[in-house]
């Protein structure tokens, strides 16, 4: 093979590295581009809230995350377990193996200038490779139908009365708040005082985010959700602006989910709920952005205690 056939091959191949790196890229730039939210649902970062009646739309990836896909530390049992995906998911076990040969033999032929299909003696060959490709493609989709019956989300509700569940029902102090559901078999059981709790945090967290009081952030949220909104404050401060948030009323709330990893429970919340924001200049006041009117927002809270401890908001995500 002489040196113009090995730089065509070494030419095909980067091509092909390129096209399976340019999704990845984009879905990076574009997930940077969107302002807000973000945080981690421990293994369910990357997998998206049942909907409720309070968010019965679609839910927003996690535009921010410490986590990282398939990371030991956050805890998925396809992750950590052996059987069919093996050890750290599908690139180690059975078809991470049978993939990456099929594609390491064609990108190998490629670069020495055979071809993908280079090393096939006849139409024999071609039709055996074939039948092997159906066979993978059959165990694969097997495969993962039984990983996502097997990682299927538990709803979780606190029990309620007869006929909880079907909308949402009045808060315990006052006209608004969150509805019931009558699940008994729940791996979390979420109770009224938890509710009470969520609604609490909702207003906290946003007076204290208003009064840029990391200190008291921190009694609120975890330590990621924390680094997120000092870095999001110190860029108001960067733009000379301050963000004003006042009159935070719960109108709505269901919970999505909850669910127990280790000693920590999660609990998700979808809210819908009410509030004046307003965009200020520091040392003037003067009103830059907002008008200064009630306004409704929807979005999905995801908070985290340790077995016993306080819930903490562990991550927010906007609604579309």
């Amino acid at each position: 093979m002489n040196f113009s056939q090995r730089t065509r091959g070494i030419v095909r191949v980067i091509a092909v590295a390129m096209a399976l790196a340019l999704p990845v890229v984009m879905t990076v730039s574009a997930a940077d581009a969107r302002v807000g939210g973000g945080g981690s649902r421990g293994s369910r970062t990357f997998s998206a809230p049942p909907s409720t009646s309070t968010a019965p739309g679609s839910v927003a990836p996690m535009n921010r995350t410490f986590s990282q896909p398939g990371s030991p530390n956050m805890g998925t049992p396809a992750a950590n377990a052996g059987g069919l995906f093996g050890r750290g998911g599908m690139g180690r076990g059975l078809l991470g193996g049978l993939a990456a040969g099929f594609l390491g033999a064609g990108l190998f032929g490629m670069l020495f200038g055979g071809g993908l299909f280079s090393g096939l003696g006849g139409l024999s060959s071609i039709l055996g490779l074939l039948l092997q490709i159906g066979l993978i493609v059959l165990v694969v989709r097997l495969a993962m139908s039984w990983w996502q019956r097997r990682n299927a989300p538990a709803n979780a509700y606190a029990g309620g009365p007869a006929g909880a569940g079907t909308g949402p029902q009045p808060n315990y102090r006052s006209g608004f708040g969150f509805g019931l559901g009558g699940g008994s078999d729940a791996p979390v059981e979420i109770a009224p005082s938890d509710y009470e709790t969520f609604e609490r945090l909702l207003g906290d967290i946003q007076t204290a985010w208003s009064n840029e009081d990391i200190a008291k952030l921190h009694t609120l949220a975890t330590p990621e959700m924390v680094s997120y909104f000092s870095k999001d404050l110190e860029e108001n401060k960067a733009r000379n602006v301050t963000n004003r948030v006042a009159n935070v009323k719960l109108l709505q709330g269901d919970l999505a989910e909850a669910w127990r990893e280790g000693d920590s429970e999660y609990a998700t919340v979808a809210m819908r709920y009410s509030l004046v924001d307003t965009m200020l200049e520091r040392g003037t006041g003067r009103m830059v952005d907002g008008n200064g009117q009630p306004e409704e927002v929807t979005e999905v809270w995801t908070f985290v205690r340790q077995r016993g401890g306080n819930w903490e908001l562990s991550a927010i995500q906007q609604t579309n």
